[in-house]
């Protein structure tokens, strides 16, 4: 009786269910893009319309203006610029900033600077700065950074920066317009993270196994994060209200979820960090299934724990140190009143902060076991993140397949020899006849 064997090709049951699962979850999340897809108009948020002009200062000196609440004069510097954008471009104004606009820097000429245009006003106060030009060290910034990913990246790289693209564009066409629209903020969020999700680790890194192991990862990470963040944030009476800017669009746009805002925020910002994690994970077991092909799964996942544990370790640190970067100026004017560091830490402005850092992290721990497993149950020799594309060197894309081992190439061959005939036997005699003699 003959035994028929699987093919090598064929796909064992767990990469068939997860690739399934992580197809359905695709689907689930499209579906739910086109339900919470920006209909309608969207609130009205107050705004007025602004007119914004460009300006060069050319001079600054010291004067008395009137005042604006009170009828007397005060101390003001009055700015001289020349326009450079806007109807009037090209000519000569000028503007006041009172001793009390602790808000307006200091200006120098030469100073390239953002105005207020109020064209209704009288001319003394029809420009107000708003903020200096930065789009030239900007612009210098993302060029230098693009120079960078690419050159080290190659086309990987540039596929990584199309996807960092169209995220940007899913957040600024989908996410942001739903949530603005009052849709409901944990389809929102779930939908939108997961088709960047998508969109980001296939684009940067292929269609092959070793991608899926790692969305599957970072999706199931990113569900605990969510209901975590959710929980996290009705527990501890969360009202989203903390910053101003929210206290505005409460005012403006009463129904809007501030607390779905909040928690849409923590997913969001959860996913940059856990795209990274995952994507390490599998490329750690993918590197030690390559290095010993027999390796048993309990002890491939035994090694790539250990490294996970270290890439954890280092980037909680670093969410911490980001988060409080961030807050630093407010935890400096706590730090000058009397209040007690157990009030400081539990007013909703720092604890919104602190519930995002630490749930991000809780996520970003969960992913790093999660994703091992997987992948030491999933992963096969030769499979990488890597798979179908360049190996970092000049000469192009490698022709292995998305799935399966890396073929081994046939060895070259052997040059064939011919046989040397045997010795004729030796007869007795031999031993009398006469030897040659050489002088």
């Amino acid at each position: 009786m003959t035994i028929a064997r699987r093919p090598d090709t064929e796909e064992p049951l767990p990469v068939r269910w997860l690739g399934v699962a992580v197809a359905v979850v695709g689907a689930l999340a499209l579906l739910g893009v086109v339900v919470a897809w920006p209909r309608g108009e969207a609130p009205d948020l107050g705004v007025q319309p602004t007119t914004y002009v460009d300006a060069t200062v050319t001079g600054v000196e010291d004067g008395t203006c009137q005042e604006i609440e009170v009828d007397a004069l005060g101390d003001c510097r009055i700015v001289s610029v020349r326009l450079t954008s806007g109807d009037e471009s090209g000519t000569e104004a000028a503007f006041r900033v009172l001793a009390t606009q602790f808000e307006v820097p200091d200006l120098a000429a030469r100073d390239d600077i953002v105005l207020l245009d109020v064209s209704t006003s009288p001319p003394e106060f029809r420009y107000s700065f708003v903020d200096f030009q930065r789009s030239v060290p900007l612009v210098g910034l993302v060029l230098a950074f693009v120079v960078v990913v690419v050159a080290f990246g190659r086309w990987q790289g540039v596929r990584a920066l199309a996807g960092l693209v169209l995220s940007g564009v899913v957040l600024v066409s989908f996410v942001v317009p739903s949530l603005l629209r009052d849709e409901n903020a944990l389809l929102v969020a779930l939908s939108g993270t997961v088709v960047i999700a998508f969109v980001a680790l296939y684009l940067a890194h292929g269609v092959n196994r070793a991608t899926t192991v790692a969305l599957a990862g970072t999706l199931v990470s990113l569900a605990a994060t969510t209901v975590l963040a959710f929980v996290v944030a009705g527990a501890a009476h969360l009202t989203g209200l903390a910053n101003s800017d929210a206290q505005v669009l409460r005012v403006t746009a009463g129904a809007l979820d501030l607390r779905g805002l909040l928690v849409a925020g923590i997913v969001v910002g959860a996913l940059g960090v856990l795209d990274d994690v995952t994507v390490s994970q599998v490329s750690t077991v993918a590197a030690l299934r390559r290095a010993d092909p027999t390796m048993p799964a309990r002890r491939l996942y035994a090694e790539a724990i250990r490294v996970g544990r270290d890439h954890v370790a280092s980037t909680v640190n670093t969410l911490v140190l980001a988060y409080a970067g961030a807050s630093l100026p407010l935890l400096l004017l706590f730090a000058q009143g009397d209040r007690p560091l157990g009030r400081i830490l539990t007013s909703e402005v720092i604890a919104a902060e602190v519930v995002r850092m630490l749930v991000g992290s809780i996520g970003l721990v969960l992913a790093v076991p999660v994703t091992t497993a997987l992948a030491a149950v999933a992963l096969r020799p030769g499979d990488d993140a890597h798979a179908g594309h360049t190996h970092g060197d000049a000469a192009g894309p490698t022709s292995w397949p998305a799935h399966g081992p890396a073929p081994v190439p046939p060895a070259p061959p052997v040059p064939r020899v011919p046989p040397v005939p045997p010795a004729p036997p030796r007869s007795p005699w031999d031993d009398f006849a006469p030897r040659e003699r050489h002088f």
